[in-house]
This record gives C-alpha cells, sequence and structure tokens, in this order.
C-alpha cells in the first residue's frame, strides 16, 4: 500500500478519471494522502507563452472545477483528495510535482498517440524516466478491450 500517490488526470475524460480513481483506492493505504493533478498548456506561443486568449485563472478554475467533480463522483465518501492543477509541460510539472509533495507512487493513464490531453507516450517515458518516484501506467480503455472483429 501507498501512502502518497499522485494520480495524473485529464479533464476531458469522465472514464479515464474514474478508472485512474478505483485504481488509486486499491493501492492506497487507509490513512495515505490522494493527489489529483491536471496540467494543462498555458496557450500562446514565441516570445510571450505565458499570454492566452482565455484568462489562466479561467483555465485554472475550470480544470479545477472538473477535478472535484470527479473526486466526489467517484471517491468513497470516507475518502479526500488534494487536488493541483498547473500549467506547463505535463511531464515537468508532473516530475516535479512528485517530487514536492514526497509521492511515493504516481499514477498515469496512457493513450498512447491519440487524445485531447497530451499525455502522449512522450509524456509517459518522461514522467517515467524522470519520476522520483515509481511509476504505474494504466493502458487506456480502448487499448483494453479486446476487438470483435471476427463474427
Amino acid at each position: 500500500m501507498y501512502q502518497k500517490l499522485l494520480i495524473a488526470i485529464d479533464p476531458e475524460d469522465d472514464g479515464e478519471g474514474k478508472r485512474a480513481l478505483e485504481a488509486a483506492i486499491a493501492l492506497l493505504a487507509e490513512d495515505g494522502e490522494l493527489h489529483l493533478a491536471s496540467v494543462y498548456s498555458p496557450g500562446g506561443a514565441g516570445f510571450f507563452p505565458h499570454v492566452t486568449p482565455d484568462a489562466p485563472e479561467k483555465k485554472e478554475a475550470e480544470v479545477h472545477d472538473v477535478l472535484d467533480l470527479l473526486a466526489r463522483k467517484y471517491l468513497p465518501m470516507n475518502r479526500s483528495a488534494n487536488l493541483h492543477v498547473v500549467a506547463g509541460n505535463t511531464g515537468e510539472k508532473l516530475v516535479g510535482m512528485a517530487g514536492q509533495l514526497g509521492a511515493d507512487l504516481m499514477l498515469l493513464v496512457s493513450r498512447g498517440g491519440g487524445g485531447h490531453w497530451p499525455m502522449r507516450r512522450a509524456t509517459v517515458e518522461y514522467v517515467s524516466v524522470n519520476s522520483p518516484c515509481a511509476v504505474l501506467v494504466l493502458p487506456s480503455l480502448e487499448k483494453a478491450e479486446p476487438e470483435n472483429s471476427a463474427e
């Protein structure tokens, strides 16, 4: 069982969030800390990467609200989670957060090369190689389900 578990959550995929939370609860010690994190792109490019069309506070609040809803929907009543929403490079931010929190496990759901959230192969690889803690990568639901090509 793990004492501090960090889960990277895609705020746009409720099913993925549910799956990650269920896996985390099974791995978390009774008195353990659960941390849900989402990293969003601050947008922009060039000389002013911090300038976005939408106010960053608004985007951060939206993502925070989604994480809060996921936690309330899928966590057992006797569990709570600390929510973290940060802007920047997904891999770097998750590795840094794991170190700051002193996490002993980080849980990711990989989507391979597809999807809207930047949890791509390169990010999963970066986190797996650079994380200060153990990393558990769950395959995406699409990959986990067998295909019924022959009928």
